[in-house]
């Protein structure tokens, strides 16, 4: 339900990360930030911006602009299925650049066709960055005049909410204002409630959404069952410095006045960029590089430490000698708190696995196994079934595919077939691209991706459409 697969998809014929899982169905676009809708000057931007997610292969054909583009290239055949939603961060910078700044009654109209567009081109809703350029610069009005659009058709509201930090809450309570004032369905992407103050308070969370509900919001959410998230790395910086885009900011952060003033945030105030908090390097481990490789692996203190500098000098520093192609993960997770919210009954599952980068978060080649394995199977958090559900019936209806999920005559045969009591996550912070065990055959429409454990050669999948509310 959450993954940062988009390039993969096409450029990765053997996507072993999600076949050696099960996966058939992967839901790209998320965050708001893709490579549909974009124009000439755009893509170059986006390409740019999500190195550190996605890479930039040189084997994709970069012909493609629209969503409709996106998901015929897919129709070419795929490891898995491809569901996709509008990234919101693509529509803004169409018409209103990186620069900040609200939109005006005659931009909003603007997106609002791109929007429309792209649920009539199959898109199954819209998702938002909130704490990433530029999308966050938009206000609610903004995200309330897009999503009435995407209710028209079925679709729903898939937000990276503006705060994961000390505001959790009310952005999560913005985001069901957000929903309600739209009528579009609500899904809670990467759900985690991390912040110290938050600890054993997972009722607080539920509370709200439950109060969502009786005024009538579709309310859904999924989370990974790990305690450190990824990101590229400048997106902890605050977003008054990044609006611009990436040459902009670099030349920016080269003025000595500029670069005081962002220390300080980093440092003292917080960046809104790293949800309001300062930065712990203690936390940060550098994932992947343009040059570097000797940091990869190390947190950032040590990295620092190393190079004999200070440890946000050395941030900024690196940031800029690696071009701005730099990914991390970022610890600080609170398992309690991870398994409360897993046993929600609204909750599925959603690796946000990033796939690239030297040493990338185990989640990418894991999660499904692990929530089978560990917390289904051998810790009982969930029963085996419901985890099962969480990957497959739960999904499928919020997607509104009225022939995928279950096992069912007359369904698709997207099916898999394990060992329940050895599946098992073999992927760790150290040797991140290890493939899961247990999964013995994958199909998807019958047609086997995975068999006795080994990739076939088989591209079975196809753009999975949503039509007059239903997927075809």
């Amino acid at each position: 339900m959450h993954a940062h697969s988009d390039l993969a998809v096409i450029a990765d014929p053997a996507h072993l990360a999600k076949v050696t899982q099960g996966v058939t169905l992967e839901v790209v676009g998320q965050d708001g930030l893709s490579y549909a809708p974009t124009s000439e000057e755009t893509q170059h931007e986006i390409r740019e911006q999500l190195f550190g997610w996605n890479g930039d292969p040189s084997t994709i054909d970069w012909t493609f602009k629209s969503i409709a583009d996106y998901l015929k290239y897919i129709d070419r055949g795929a490891p898995v299925n491809v569901a996709f939603l509008i990234p919101h961060g693509n529509v803004r910078m169409l018409v209103k650049g990186s620069e900040p700044g609200i939109a005006t009654p005659d931009e909003l109209l603007k997106m609002q066709v791109i929007v429309e567009q792209g649920m009539r081109e199959g898109a199954v809703g819209l998702s938002a960055g909130l704490t990433y350029t530029p999308a966050m610069y938009a206000d609610d009005n903004e995200l309330i005049a897009l999503n009435s659009v995407v209710a028209k058709y079925a679709g729903y509201y898939a937000p990276h909410h503006r705060n994961y930090g000390r505001d959790f809450l009310q952005a999560v309570s913005d985001c069901i204002e957000i929903s309600h004032a739209s009528r579009a369905a609500l899904h809670l992407t990467h759900c985690h409630m991390s912040s110290p103050q938050y600890h054993d308070k997972t009722e607080l969370l539920f509370d709200m959404l439950s109060e969502g509900e009786r005024r009538g919001v579709d309310i859904t959410l999924d989370t990974y069952p790990y305690l450190a998230g990824m990101t590229y790395l400048h997106a902890l910086l605050p977003s008054w410095v990044q609006a611009g885009g990436i040459e902009t900011m670099r030349m920016r952060l080269r003025e000595p006045d500029v670069r005081k003033r962002v220390i300080h945030e980093l440092m003292v105030t917080g960046s809104d960029g790293a949800h309001g908090n300062t930065l712990n390097f203690q936390t940060i481990v550098i994932a992947g590089v343009d040059k570097a490789t000797e940091f990869v692996g190390m947190r950032f203190d040590e990295a620092a430490k190393r190079a004999g500098k200070d440890s946000v000098e050395f941030y900024l520093d690196f940031l800029d000698a690696e071009n701005y192609k730099v990914s991390a993960v970022l610890h600080g997770g609170y398992e309690p708190n991870v398994r409360s919210i897993m046993k929600h009954p609204k909750h599925m599952v959603g690796s946000d696995g990033i796939l690239v980068g030297n040493r990338p978060h185990p989640r990418g080649y894991g999660t499904f196994a692990r929530y089978l394995g560990v917390y289904g199977r051998d810790e009982q958090v969930l029963s085996f079934e419901g985890a099962v559900a969480r990957m497959t019936g739960r999904p499928a209806q919020r997607l509104r595919l009225v022939d995928r999920g279950l096992v069912k005559i007359g369904y698709r045969a997207d099916l898999v077939l394990l060992h329940r009591e050895s599946v098992i996550d073999q992927s760790t912070y150290e040797e991140p691209r290890v493939p899961a065990k247990g999964f013995v055959h994958v199909w998807i429409d019958g047609i086997s991706t995975l068999w006795d454990g080994g990739r076939t050669d088989n591209l079975p999948g196809r753009a999975v459409r949503l039509i007059d509310k239903k997927g075809i």
